[in-house]
């Protein structure tokens, strides 16, 4: 091969590579043709679902064609003009969509959205959309897909009527009542027989909504949005809000909640949901959505008419006794106000007896959210106070002894002898009455309580929009200080309730390592900077947090600091010396603790165990 074939060959490669290059489809191109790949399949799934529902559907219907043309049936409803009906009473406003009977939009009236201003809309337009599907044996009737007649409306209740012909009728019939979010909504079939199948008793349902971002802060509002559920008989279970997930519960459902942070849509049946298949995806940051919400079910039909099927919506807030109400005088209990997450059973059950009691009284008063969350705070340590006090004499106790273990330290300083260094300091322990664990249990008590108000700060609808100090919402994080720029694991603004929590939790954190320095542990020192990297991490954890939880955590740490350091003025720590001295040579006196009396016999057990040993020697 000479010289001009090979570089004519290399030319050709050459340009071979450069055309495929340039001639490639760009990300954006590769992205489109993936959403048309998909949306063909999104259809074709979707006629297969179709398929499959008519089908199981018709299992039972006898082989009679229906006496009117299917195509015929609803002929004339296919063809209109959409137009929108509102009703309303003194909380909620919804307008219904005359294509497909369905509501299409929900406004709140006593709740504004970021601009103070306009009432909140949980959805409008084409965030949301219900489609119920009929069957015969000749179709598959989706009420989306016809226009549906206004009749017998009234400020607050209105009939959506889909019509076979002048006697036969479908009516989605919407009533709203004063001083609640709750819809009433009925499907009854009329003069329907013969044009539906007659062994169908189930309508199909399927709702859909993208969740709006209603809140200021996305990362939060995200956390606390999620799909969940109510199975019948049984607790609440929900989708992950972290992630994409779809489940298909086999359980029947009481009802089924399209959640915000502090507002939800959600579906309730007489007589239960099933056959449930349910979805949640997340929204881009910016898009002004934080998920996408879907859910197919069915429940009790009879197209006879004989008996409406009975549907409910609830378009409110999340909040705890306003879905409480809406349990009073039935007698299978909703649960609507496990939407509100007020923590773990135990935790759940603090804030349900005390917290909300007592912030509710706390809040009748008219004063600011942020004067109510400090008297709530005082009102909580006031009531942990006396297992404080044990904790904290259990460390002042230890401290005393400080000297008498730093004896033993020096008595034992090489590190073959820890064992002896060990039983030695255990048995000081022991005579004094004093057990190292003694403040673990009080500490144990009051955690619940303390967490209980952590637990019910973000969740409560109250401090929405209330502002304190400098933070604008008590209910999302105080942009103090805002970057042009991001910061990894911070973001692009600084909080300073966040701040002055750290801050806070530093100085306890120092004051604590006094307290706990009892010089029995000589590990302790190497561990001392884990216990003030804490802190610093909760900067960047915590910094989109609300401010209200913030500022909780931050007057919560202060009284402890303040608390702490009072404690340590009025403790006579030569007296409490001298009390356990007495205590010591008065055997009666000396309450010896469970815990040291264990430890003692370990330490005898031990003793014996080594005297066997060296006797076998």
């Amino acid at each position: 091969m000479d010289k001009n074939t090979i570089t004519g060959l290399v030319l050709i490669a050459i340009l071979l590579v450069g055309f495929s290059f340039l001639s490639r489809p760009s990300q954006e191109q590769l992205e489109a043709q993936q959403r048309y790949y998909d949306s063909i399949a999104q259809v074709q799934q979707r006629e297969a679902d179709l398929k499959a529902k008519a089908e199981a559907a018709l299992a039972n219907e006898n082989g009679a064609e229906a006496s009117v043309d299917s195509t015929a049936l609803f002929f004339d409803a296919r063809q209109g003009t959409n137009s929108q009906v509102t009703i309303q009473n003194n909380l909620a406003e919804i307008t219904v969509d005359t294509k497909g009977g369905r509501i299409a939009s929900a406004t709140l009236k006593e709740y504004m959205g970021q601009d103070k201003t306009t009432p909140v809309t949980l959805f409008s337009g084409n965030d949301a959309s219900m489609n119920f599907l009929f069957y015969n044996k000749k179709e598959t009737i989706q009420t989306e897909d016809y226009y549906f007649t206004a009749v017998n409306r009234t400020d607050s209740t209105v009939t959506m009527r889909l019509s076979a012909d002048g006697n036969s009728h479908i009516d989605f019939t919407y009533s709203m009542h004063n001083d609640t979010y709750l819809i009433d909504f009925t499907i009854q079939a009329v003069n329907m027989e013969g044009k539906l199948a007659a062994t169908n008793n189930y309508v199909d349902i399927e709702w859909s909504q993208r969740a709006r971002q209603i809140e200021k802060g996305y990362t939060y509002e995200n956390r606390l949005a999620e799909l969940t559920y109510k199975i019948a008989g049984e607790g609440t279970d929900y989708l992950s809000a972290n992630n994409n997930d779809k489940k298909e519960v086999q359980e029947r459902l009481d009802w089924i909640a399209f959640k915000n942070q502090f507002f939800s849509s959600v579906f309730l049946a007489d007589a239960d949901f099933e056959k449930t298949k349910l979805s949640s995806k997340m929204e881009t940051q910016g898009s002004g959505y934080i998920k996408d919400y879907s859910a197919e079910m069915s429940t009790k039909f009879d197209p006879t008419g004989k008996e409406p099927t009975r549907l409910f919506f609830y378009f409110g807030p999340n909040h705890y006794k306003t879905l409480t109400a809406l349990d009073k005088g039935r007698d299978e209990k909703w649960e609507l106000n496990r939407l509100v997450y007020l923590g773990w059973p135990l935790i759940r059950w603090i804030n349900k007896w005390f917290t909300i009691n007592i912030f509710d009284w706390l809040s009748s008063w008219g004063l600011s959210m942020g004067i109510v969350l400090l008297l709530m705070t005082l009102i909580v340590k006031a009531v942990v106070f006396p297992t404080t006090w044990k904790t904290y004499m259990s460390s002042a106790k230890m401290r005393v002894l400080k000297p008498k273990i730093d004896e033993i330290n020096k008595k034992y300083p090489k590190q073959e002898d820890a064992m002896k260094k060990q039983q030695e300091m255990m048995g000081l322990y022991s005579q004094y009455g004093v057990s190292p664990m003694g403040g673990c249990l009080p500490m144990l008590i009051q955690f619940p309580i303390l967490m209980a108000l952590f637990m019910f700060v973000p969740s409560a609808i109250e401090l929405r929009q209330q502002s304190f100090l400098w933070a604008d919402d008590l209910s999302t994080y105080d942009a103090f200080i805002n970057f042009p720029f991001h910061i990894p694991f911070l973001g692009s603004h600084l909080s300073l309730f966040c701040l002055l929590m750290t801050a806070t939790n530093i100085l306890n954190t120092k004051y604590m390592m006094q307290q706990q320095d009892t010089g029995a542990n000589p590990q302790m020192a190497a561990m001392k900077w884990m216990s003030y990297l804490m802190p610093v991490m909760f900067l960047f954890i915590l910094n989109d947090y609300p401010s209200g939880l913030n500022y909780y955590y931050f007057i919560s740490t202060l009284i402890s600091v303040v608390t702490t350091l009072i404690m340590r003025k009025t403790t006579n720590e030569e007296a409490l010396l001298a009390q356990l001295e007495a205590n010591k040579k008065d055997p009666k006196k000396m309450k010896k603790t469970g815990f040291a009396a264990r430890l003692e016999a370990m330490q005898k057990q031990q003793e014996q165990m080594m005297k066997e040993r060296q006797n076998k020697k």
